[in-house]
């Protein structure tokens, strides 16, 4: 867990790391990560007239998924750039700037929080999860998703493997943050909820299978749509790159088909209680 004096750097760290980053994102990462997107609703109970906010919105995809639904929902999330482009893709909904760790909402306000693949994103996932919790009414659901371990969740891990295999270090502006796979620890992620006052915790698993039409194409998408991966890995020297490329490639032939493409297993965690 990230001490709590590290915890504002790393929230800074990640906030300007995704105002370069949100195109990337939006269009590498969401493909994958939306498709985990219903059942993390399905998990929170959204469903026509809840109030739901969705925590760490991004390009808004999750927060136009719960207004199809017929929910009420509100997008919330920390990058201006972020929001530029939900906005621009679903002009008719609600987003807003802030700190998704301490939304600005009255406690009790809401029937719903949901945030997909944001809790590894915040320097006080705890505090966050509080605080989450506070703002439901009574009988109201947060609903979290996270990755899996690196060996199931292989869209991260191919290339962490890498970076491990060739003795490659974080460098010095990567601040220190949560571990990134704290809650692919099922008791974990229950603790996190239970402690924040929810009951009912549940976590489940969701595997799919996401194909790439290149090794480049993740690898690229990987520098291009991540911030903390990006300073581990696409941060370092010419050299070290270059490393773990070679062992990248290496690591992925497994997953080669006969296109020249990749089918890459994903796992992700979802986890949910009530209040």
């Amino acid at each position: 867990m990230a001490k709590v004096d590290s915890a504002e750097a790393f929230d800074a760290f990640e906030a300007a790391g995704w105002e370069l980053r949100a195109e990337g994102y939006a269009k590498v990462f969401v493909p994958v990560t939306g498709r985990v997107v219903e059942s993390l609703l399905d998990a929170a109970g959204v469903g026509p007239g809840t109030r739901v906010l969705d925590v760490a919105s991004g390009p808004g995809h999750v927060t136009a998924a719960c207004a199809a639904r017929g929910a009420v929902p509100v997008g919330l999330d920390v990058a201006y750039h972020m929001l530029e482009i939900a906005r621009r893709r679903y002009p008719d909904l609600e987003f807003r700037q802030g700190d998704a760790q301490d939304p600005p909402f009255p406690d009790g306000s809401l029937d719903a929080v949901v945030g997909n693949f944001a809790i590894l994103h915040f320097g006080d996932p705890d505090r966050a999860a509080a605080r989450f919790a506070r703002l439901l009414a009574p009988g109201g659901a947060v609903a979290l998703s996270t990755w899996d371990h690196p060996p199931r969740a292989r869209l991260v891990g191919v290339v962490l493997d890498a970076a491990r295999e060739v003795g490659a270090e974080p460098l010095p502006h990567l601040p220190a943050g949560p571990p990134f796979f704290r809650f692919a620890d099922e008791a974990e992620f229950t603790r996190l909820l239970s402690d924040a006052g929810l009951r009912k915790v549940k976590v489940h698993t969701v595997e799919l299978t996401q194909h790439f039409q290149s090794p480049d194409e993740l690898w690229d998408g990987l520098r291009l749509s991540t911030v903390r991966m990006r300073a581990l890995v696409f941060d370092q020297p010419d050299e070290v790159q270059a490393k773990i490329r070679s062992a990248y490639d290496r690591i992925v032939r497994e997953y080669a088909t006969a296109d020249g493409g990749l089918d890459i297993p994903i796992s992700v965690k979802i986890a949910a209680g009530v209040r």
